[in-house]
């Protein structure tokens, strides 16, 4: 198993409720799949380094998980159409 790291960049326009759904739901995506999640940080509301759908700041988040080599596809494929993520990137942690 590998290391692996999502990072979600979250619409500011929502709720709180709404934003955790979010989290809640790609987390869902990652054990479906066949991930072990680790703790989620959460980086709250920052400034975008460029307007995103006429938005200037969102939340930021990052879902640690240990996984398979196949799984980081089939989670991009799942985060890919999630509504009010505006960015993902799954990159794979080097192992010290």
């Amino acid at each position: 198993m590998n290391k692996y790291e999502l990072a979600l960049v979250v619409s500011a326009k929502i709720d709180d409720d709404a934003r955790a759904a979010v989290v809640d739901k790609a987390k869902d995506y990652i054990t479906r799949a066949g991930g072990q999640l680790g703790e989620v940080e959460d980086w709250g509301k920052q400034k975008l380094a460029y307007e995103i759908q006429k938005m200037n700041e969102a939340y930021y988040y990052f879902i640690p998980f240990d996984a398979e080599p196949t799984v980081p596809a089939v989670v991009e494929r799942d985060v890919r159409i999630m509504e009010n993520v505006l960015r993902f990137l799954v990159v794979r942690k080097d192992e010290d």
